[in-house]
C-alpha cells in the first residue's frame, strides 16, 4: 500500500511524463491486460510481440524465420505508430523457446537492425500462446 506522499509523487510522475498509450491496427491487439506500448517522457516501452498476424489474430504459420519477421514487423509497426523508427530502438529483449535457434533469429534480426544496433539480451523461455519467439523493446523518440 502506498503512503499518501508516495501516491502523490506517483500521480505527479505519471502526469509530468505525459504517459500515453500507443495502439495501432498494424500490430496485433494485446492478448492480455497490457498495452501495445506506452510512451512516457520520450521513452517508448513496447510490450512483448509474438508472431501474431494483426489481420487474422492468429499465429503465423511457415518457417521459424517467417515467424521472426512477423514479430519484428509488429515491433516496427508499434514504434512507427508512436512516430519513431527501428533506428530509435535502444534496447531489445528476445525470448526464444529454443535457444538453439539463436543463429536463425540473428539472420532475420540483422535485416531489421543495421548500423548502430540496440543493446540486447536473449533469454531461453516459455513464450505465450506456444509461440517460439517474443521480442520486447525500448525506444527513445523524444528528441
Amino acid at each position: 500500500m502506498l503512503s499518501a506522499y508516495e501516491a502523490l509523487n506517483t500521480q505527479y510522475l505519471a502526469s509530468s511524463l505525459g504517459k500515453e498509450v500507443v495502439q495501432t491496427g498494424r500490430a496485433p491487439k494485446p492478448v492480455g491486460l497490457y498495452s501495445q506500448a506506452v510512451l512516457a517522457g520520450g521513452w517508448l516501452f513496447i510490450s512483448g510481440q509474438i508472431p501474431i498476424d494483426p489481420a487474422t489474430g492468429e499465429l503465423v504459420k511457415g518457417s521459424f524465420k517467417d515467424r521472426v519477421r512477423r514479430v519484428l514487423e509488429n515491433v516496427k509497426a508499434v514504434v512507427e505508430a508512436a512516430g519513431g523508427s527501428l533506428d530509435d530502438v535502444v534496447k531489445v529483449t528476445v525470448y526464444l523457446s529454443d535457444i538453439g535457434r539463436y543463429g536463425e533469429f540473428n539472420e532475420v534480426y540483422s535485416e531489421y537492425f543495421k548500423g548502430a544496433r540496440p543493446a540486447r539480451a536473449v533469454v531461453g523461455a516459455e513464450v505465450p500462446k506456444g509461440a517460439e519467439v517474443e521480442v520486447e523493446a525500448v525506444a527513445y523518440i523524444g528528441g
